[in-house]
């Protein structure tokens, strides 16, 4: 389902980052060549030197129209990824050195960016704080994935444990779920024992793989969390949905948050809710698109708080009954 944009929006929005960009390339232009008039290499440095300070402008919040955009309720952002307007920009910063780099905008974070200090997001580090961290306050419906991982009986294993073993279960766990999920460019949060990931399908890493990118994704977690720890390893369970949600910078002032609110992120956590230790618990929409990437689901309707009705899901048993048994 593609985001609703009211029409017209989009091509404003092209217009206008268009226009920016070529108000500084002709900005370089004349800028080396009336340099030229003095000194060949003073030219070439300006060329070279001018969109290197845009972009450390632009990725450091300094500029006027970032702080601007931050004040206000925009969605900029998104409006301008789905015009096709930060196209010019991903031209420009794929030539600068070096990788890694953003994946939306493609500015680096080695090399030259290292030297300006574009740091990656604290969400993802595969994309820079500015396409997540400081885009401006407000939400955009668009469809996202979401993935809830969870440490079963938690609580009751927390009771029996000194609080430094507590706080290093729970660091290991958010280091483990942190590497595993954003290596498909998933967004992280974490709350309590518990572990949130955004996938938004308008990333081209994801598109119409994002049903099987999660499920894959929670495979992964799984195996990795049971597979590199001793027997005693807490269990976890996941469970995975999609659909229309809210999207974006939430908060007031400078307290913001990157997410996503809605149904379909509640959902999730009564999906995930009824996994066991080792169990993945799919919605019927996440099983449709990806059922080729689910061999051995098994069907099942669940009756969750807050949901009249039951709901249909599938289940993925990815550990053994000892692990169960822990849960």
């Amino acid at each position: 389902m593609k985001p609703r944009i009211p029409k017209g929006d989009p091509v404003k929005y092209q217009l206008l980052v268009r226009g920016l960009f070529a108000a500084l390339l002709a900005a370089t232009i004349l800028a080396g060549a009336l340099a030229s008039r003095v000194s060949v290499s003073l030219a070439i440095l300006l060329v070279i030197a001018i969109p290197l300070a845009v972009a450390w402008l632009a990725h450091n919040g300094f500029n006027p129209l970032t702080a601007l955009l931050l004040k206000r309720d925009d969605q900029v952002l998104f409006r301008v990824c789905e015009a096709g307007g930060i196209g010019p920009f991903r031209r420009v910063y794929q030539r600068l050195p070096a990788d890694p780099r953003c994946r939306v905008c493609l500015v680096p974070f080695g090399g030259l960016g290292r030297i300006l200090r574009i740091n990656p997001s604290r969400k993802n580090p595969n994309f820079c704080t500015d396409c997540l961290e400081n885009a401006p306050l407000g939400v955009h419906e668009m469809e996202v994935g979401v993935l809830f991982a969870d440490i079963r009986g938690f609580t009751a294993w927390s009771e029996k444990h000194a609080p430094d073993a507590v706080a290093a279960a729970l660091t290991q766990f958010y280091a483990l779920a942190s590497r595993v999920l954003t290596r498909d460019d998933a967004l992280v949060e974490y709350v309590g024992d518990q572990v949130m990931a955004l996938y938004l399908p308008n990333f081209p890493s994801l598109g119409e793989r994002t049903a099987e990118v999660m499920v894959s994704a929670g495979r992964r977690l799984l195996h990795e969390m049971h597979g590199n720890q001793s027997e005693d390893a807490l269990p976890i369970g996941v469970g995975i949905h999609m659909g229309v949600a809210s999207v974006g910078n939430v908060g007031k002032g400078e307290i913001k948050d990157f997410t996503a609110v809605g149904d379909v992120v509640n959902t999730t956590a009564r999906l995930q809710s009824c996994a066991l230790g080792g169990q993945i618990i799919l919605s019927d929409e996440v099983y449709r698109r990806a059922g080729g990437s689910c061999p051995g689901a098994e069907p099942t309707s669940l009756s969750v708080k807050g949901k009249s009705e039951p709901l249909q899901a599938y289940m993925i048993h990815e550990q053994t009954e000892a692990a169960n048994d822990a849960a």
